[in-house]
């Protein structure tokens, strides 16, 4: 949540998904302060979300381009994105649509299913600690833990999450 849980951050990765890759693009169009927007991506480019490439007509200005990691949060955004259309968009429909390149037509949301393959609900599910919990998550979830083992990241994961 510290990388992408507030409004600017998700704002900058909706809009490098559309595409935008200018400081002076996401800017504009998303009408954020020049300061907080080089915090935003600052903090994006530490975090490995996005990486900074020189443009070549301009020695000191960059293109701010998604890394596989920032990439992989695409399915996240995603999600939000439809929750903001199902609840929030005029009755119209949403204002932007994600199509398939290929097929042309607008993404599909997966439901997500239990293993039995009904709807899943929120009384479907519990938390455990995983794998890589910290003393704190391991006695806030009991002794029950997470029977698989979660992938490792090159980042060090450390505090309570």
């Amino acid at each position: 949540m510290a990388v992408v849980g507030d409004r600017w951050s998700i704002l900058i990765l909706r809009e490098a998904y559309y595409g935008t890759r200018r400081f002076d693009e996401f800017e504009y169009y998303i009408g954020v302060a020049p300061n907080i927007l080089s915090n935003r991506l600052k903090r994006f480019v530490d975090a490995g979300i996005m990486k900074r490439v020189p443009l070549p007509e301009h020695s000191s200005r960059y293109d701010y381009v998604l890394t596989d990691k920032g990439r992989d949060f695409f399915p996240a955004y995603l999600a939000l994105k439809k929750w903001g259309d199902d609840w929030l968009a005029e009755p119209a429909g949403p204002q932007v649509v994600f199509r398939e390149v290929e097929a042309g037509r607008a993404i599909e949301y997966p439901k997500l299913l239990t293993s039995g393959g009904k709807p899943l609900r929120l009384e479907d599910v519990e938390a455990v600690a995983g794998s890589g919990a910290v003393a704190f998550n391991r006695k806030r979830f009991g002794a029950r833990s997470d029977t698989a083992p979660a992938p490792r990241s090159r980042g060090s994961r450390q505090g309570r999450k």
